[in-house]
């Protein structure tokens, strides 16, 4: 997987050198980051997730590509301290969520990009969650000379995220965690 990886980066390079004007700019994980925000009836939870690596490419100045890649073992609750904290994380990390053991990591990787103006771009990716592909559209804003945002909204149960959704469940009640979860992204780079 890791070569695979690698040599997509080297032909996405090649084909960058060979188009002209293109700058592949890799994200600074440090200062990048992914919040999330999950709702349920009676409420919500935020946290984060750190990013493992990613770039985006520019050709003139305009997006034109991009990849990333989440460590999904750094994922983290951030409303919450102590015994409920770390409940609530487990929870997420186990099979009932997102699997975290077996895995590691999720992606996105850009197919296709759409100028709208004003810096904003229509993005249609393939976002992978344990394992599960599926294509995804969000608006990326890129602002200043090194920093771009976008927000997802993330149907969990196409990626096999089933635990408490009403669209699966019945007779939850107030215990009734809503499908769509939200990812609010700052690249910097």
């Amino acid at each position: 997987m890791r070569n695979l990886k690698s040599l997509s980066i080297v032909l996405l390079l090649l084909f960058s050198v060979y188009e002209g004007n293109a700058q592949t700019s890799k994200i600074d994980v440090s200062k990048s980051s992914i919040h999330w925000i999950g709702k349920k009836i009676t409420g919500e939870h935020a946290g984060s997730i750190k990013f493992k690596d990613g770039y985006l490419v520019f050709k003139d100045k305009k997006l034109a590509g991009g990849s990333f890649t989440a460590d999904m073992t750094t994922l983290s609750n951030d409303d919450q301290t102590g015994s409920s904290k770390q409940k609530l994380e487990g929870h997420l990390k186990s099979e009932d969520f997102f699997s975290t053991a077996a895995y590691t990591t999720s992606t996105l990787v850009f197919k296709s990009i759409a100028s709208k103006g004003n810096n904003t771009y229509l993005v249609t990716g393939d976002l992978t969650i344990k394992g599960i592909t599926n294509s995804i559209q969000f608006d990326l804003v890129v602002a200043g000379k090194n920093k771009a945002t976008a927000t997802l909204n993330i149907n969990r149960t196409k990626y096999d995220i089933k635990y408490g959704s009403g669209s699966y469940f019945d007779d939850l009640g107030d215990k009734t965690i809503y499908d769509d979860f939200e990812l609010n992204i700052v690249l910097v780079y």
